[in-house]
């Protein structure tokens, strides 16, 4: 694949044999990050797991201090009470079998995040098929399955993010954007790598953070030396 001007220079800003600070990777995310529009920056920690035991996943929620410069369009399914809490609180989209309907019917998914109640999980398993391999799925350990409408939009509005595991037992998250400076994103770096780090599951043995690298949409990874990671 043919990489353009911009790749080439950046990727001469980076020692691909180096294993960077934190502090210096982000540093060096924001000056690789040339394209014309606010480039998302992305961490990706390949851990010491295996996700195909259920004893090993690894999956959560945070919310990042500064949140990730994106603000996602919720969709909630809640009837009554929970769907008016919805509406008053900043949901983008509220409804319940209608919404199923549209989405089966129209192939919707005009929406980032999925939140439900819990009496809503039984319609919402109808599309589970077409939602969790889109990791839309609505799950508790993600935050998404609550009766606390409002608490879980504001959350996810200001800023939570989930993690979870690929099949090649690597976690890749947004952790803000290039206009957000290097302290920032260190901060927002360190809070995800925080989070991972303690939900690592009893099961896992060895070296549980395998490799560490951020990078922005349009520029080159750069690795980061686990060792000047509180593990």
């Amino acid at each position: 694949m043919k990489r353009g001007k911009k790749y080439q220079d950046s990727v001469k800003l980076i020692d691909k044999a180096k294993l960077y600070d934190p502090a210096d990777a982000m540093e060096l995310v924001i000056n690789t990050g040339k394209a014309k529009f606010d480039e998302t920056v992305e961490a990706h920690i390949k851990l010491g797991v295996d996700s195909r035991h259920a004893d090993q996943q690894v999956r959560g929620a945070i919310v990042l201090p500064h949140g990730t410069g994106k603000v996602p369009k919720v969709l909630v399914f809640a009837k009554g009470d929970k769907a008016k809490e919805a509406e008053e609180n900043g949901a983008d989209y509220v409804g319940a079998e209608e919404l199923v309907a549209k989405i089966q019917g129209e192939n919707w998914f005009d929406f980032d995040v999925v939140v439900a109640t819990p009496d809503m999980m039984g319609v919402v398993g109808r599309i589970g098929k077409v939602l969790g391999p889109k990791g839309l799925m609505p799950n508790p350990k993600a935050g998404t399955v609550s009766n606390d409408v409002a608490k879980t939009i504001a959350e996810l509005k200001s800023g939570k993010i989930e993690y979870r595991l690929d099949k090649t037992n690597i976690i890749h998250c947004s952790i803000g954007k290039v206009s957000f400076g290097k302290e920032k994103l260190l901060e927002n770096f360190n809070a995800l790598l925080g989070a991972i780090v303690k939900a690592k599951p009893s099961a896992a043995k060895g070296q549980y953070l395998k490799s560490v690298a951020v990078a922005s949409t349009m520029g080159p990874g750069i690795r980061i030396n686990q060792v000047k990671i509180t593990d």
